[in-house]
């Protein structure tokens, strides 16, 4: 993987390109749903002191969400959490978690390994935590892998999918012998990149009717497939916009766009064995379905994040 060919979350960093108004209602809906005195000015530098564990953010809705998860899920154990949300870039958060203002962060293992190092090309999940471990900085380390990957797709409205009779299970090869009468649309950059139409061709042997230059899996994008002008465009697959317009995200079973399966990178020291045994246990439970689901419930349903995140360890039985 070449510096040229990273996917789009390596490049964005985090959602606010894509949705910059959302990660603003979010952040407010933070601000409301961890309102209390655990909250912290989301730059500083100060570390938390004795065994307070700092979960921190990054500003995008699913972030913050996923933040208010491990926060939840440490408290259930007996864990004094503090937050630091909606910070910011990684540049931002990789350097307050080295020096320790932050205990841990959400992170998504392939994007992180692009950012550490952009020429890695993993083949599996293992190899990508082990790739990032060889390069993370002392102090620093990764916990389990959750199944959840929030990462870029080949996704088909409504309309198309029941036209060519895909579903959910069908594969990107699947498209094989109709992708000429097909319209893609993305990024500018997903025109050029190996994890775009290059790889697409290459790995899939597809040759689409054309391309239309839209966003990074953002609005212009999702609002181009509802309308047919494309049918087929790279969505990220916790996008409730699936959920809502029906979309069907096809099975990247060549593993084109490599992994970004949410995983907690955290500071060594600030977090005990009840600690890394609670996150951990967050990643078992996790899968892209239900990171889809519990985006939905925030994003598209308005609800405090806060609450989402405490009712799934509920229901899930990591929580009291």
């Amino acid at each position: 993987m070449t510096s040229n060919t990273l996917p789009s979350r390596s490049i964005r960093t985090y959602r606010g390109v894509a949705a910059v108004a959302l990660a603003a209602t979010t952040a407010l809906l933070a601000g409301c749903s961890s309102s209390d005195d655990s909250k912290s000015d989301p730059l500083s530098d100060s570390k938390a002191s004795g065994d307070t564990v700092v979960v921190g953010s990054n500003n995008f809705a699913e972030s913050i969400l996923i933040a208010d998860i491990y926060g939840e899920a440490l408290k259930a154990k007996g864990v004094k959490v503090t937050y630091k949300s909606n910070i910011g870039s990684r540049e931002t958060t990789y350097g307050l978690l080295k020096n320790g203002s932050i205990s841990v962060l959400p992170e998504y293992n392939g994007a992180l390994l692009a950012y550490l190092d952009p020429k890695a090309a993993p083949k599996t999940v293992e190899e990508t935590t082990s790739a990032i471990e060889a390069k993370l900085d002392s102090k620093l380390t990764l916990l389990n892998p959750a199944d959840a990957q929030d990462k870029d797709t080949v996704t088909l409205n409504a309309t198309t999918a029941a036209k060519y009779n895909l579903t959910e299970k069908s594969s990107i090869a699947d498209l094989k012998s109709i992708a000429k009468d097909l319209v893609i649309g993305a990024s500018p950059e997903f025109q050029t990149r190996q994890q775009g139409l290059v790889g697409l061709k290459s790995v899939y042997g597809l040759e689409f009717k054309s391309f239309k230059a839209l966003d990074a899996g953002g609005p212009l994008t999702a609002a181009a497939l509802k309308k047919n002008a494309v049918q087929a465009g790279d969505i990220f697959s916790t996008d409730p916009t699936i959920t809502k317009e029906k979309f069907v995200v096809l099975q990247d079973t060549e593993n084109l766009f490599g992994f970004e399966n949410v995983q907690p990178l955290v500071y060594k020291s600030a977090l005990n064995q009840t600690a890394t045994d609670a996150l951990n246990a967050v990643s078992a439970k996790l899968d892209t379905a239900t990171l889809l689901d519990l985006d939905t419930q925030v994003q598209s349903d308005n609800k405090d994040p806060l609450d989402v995140a405490q009712a799934w360890l509920k229901k899930v039985g990591l929580s009291s």
